[in-house]
């Protein structure tokens, strides 16, 4: 989710796509296909938050809400691994790291807390950066998942280890709302796996037979979710609380993270087979999700001040529809080019002022003068 400078060099895609080994694509260039996918990702992150005053007494819906956050998130946090692929500590890519994480995680966490502040949802919460407050824990969550980079790609065994690492996260009802934690470990897994991906890979999901899939895929996980709506929480597929803060057994803890992540990663690799990999209207707007992600939530916890679920016509399908269809509109406003370009100073500040300059930049700036 998060607007990544890195760039990957060869691209599932092209003519022959699901048939023969992705092109190389010069450095820089945007792949059609990851922007299509952060888009339609951030959609569905809008519209699952826009459901979820509509879930009180409608089955349907909590299901429809339960399969979307299996792997909304999942697919967001796969892709930011693979495009963190290249970390490597530098001083330019700690810069970006400050400047594209940090700082709106700062800015944006003051923001929502003096917001919920004015809409009284918490009247008497400090401002305080330890406890990220709703849409910010995935900026600090980033920013832990990209420092420790290196480490994943020496480690012999890294998804097996960050399964466990997840697991033992779920034992740990000590561990707190510090830096929101029992998040970041326990969806820890779904970064470490796009760490290890490849472009053959993402080929291998976008065959028209994995297309074909996907379908009855989807089907039947709405069945299981519509069935399992009574019967389990859903706030397993968070992964902000462990076992026992569910008032479950803590051997359900490791058990849930094995079966979640088989879950969202059947899910996330259906939703990747449906996205398009070539240019479409809205692929511009795959660059400015981070804009839409942190905007959005203002609307959406503003939404519950300002009265618009009492009306009894929103929980009728007519109004759940509308709701669903104003939530993706806001959302693909909020990450157009002119809301880039208004909230960039806050987003994507440059702040080179704060940065002293790398030696080896120093050194080519020299060397292509005296060229």
């Amino acid at each position: 989710m998060s607007e990544d400078t890195l760039r990957i060099r060869a691209v599932p895609g092209g003519a022959a796509e699901g048939k023969t080994p992705p092109a190389a694509e010069p450095a820089g260039r945007r792949d059609a296909f990851f922007d299509n996918a952060k888009y339609l990702a951030i959609v569905l992150v809008a519209i699952g938050h826009a459901w979820e005053p509509l879930r009180d007494g409608s089955r349907a819906a909590s299901a429809l809400y339960m399969v979307v956050y299996a792997f909304h998130m999942p697919a967001f946090i796969v892709i930011s691994g693979y495009f963190s692929r290249s970390f490597d500590a530098s001083p330019g890519r700690i810069k970006r790291l400050i400047t594209g994480l940090v700082v709106p995680y700062v800015v944006f966490e003051t923001a929502y807390t003096l917001f919920t502040r004015w809409t009284d949802q918490e009247p008497g919460r400090p401002v305080t950066l330890l406890d990220p407050l709703y849409l910010t824990w995935f900026l600090i969550a980033l920013f832990v998942w990209r420092l420790t980079t290196p480490i994943w790609q020496r480690v012999r065994w890294p998804l097996p280890v960050a399964l466990v690492v997840a697991m033992l996260a779920t034992l740990s009802p000590s561990i707190g709302n510090d830096l929101d934690l029992q998040r970041t470990l326990q969806f820890l897994p779904y970064f470490v796996l796009g760490l290890l991906l490849r472009p053959e890979h993402f080929t291998l999901v976008r065959r028209r037979a994995a297309r074909i899939l996907a379908v009855p895929v989807f089907a039947g996980a709405l069945l299981v979710a519509y069935w399992a709506v009574p019967r389990m929480s859903g706030a397993w597929f968070y992964h902000r609380d462990s076992a026992e803060e569910l008032a479950a057994p803590s051997w359900y803890g490791p058990v849930m993270t094995l079966v979640t992540f088989g879950c969202s990663l059947v899910l996330v690799a259906c939703f990747l087979a449906w996205v398009p990999g070539r240019r479409m209207w809205f692929t511009v707007l795959g660059a400015g999700t981070l804009y839409g992600y942190l905007l959005h939530g203002f609307v959406a916890q503003g939404s519950k001040f300002w009265g618009w679920y009492e009306q009894a016509w929103v929980h009728r399908p007519p109004g759940e529809v509308l709701v669903t269809v104003v939530a993706a509109l806001l959302v693909t406003v909020l990450c157009t080019p002119p809301v880039r370009r208004v909230f960039r100073w806050v987003i994507e500040p440059d702040m080179a002022w704060a940065f002293r300059r790398d030696a080896r930049d120093q050194a080519r700036e020299r060397n292509a003068v005296r060229a």
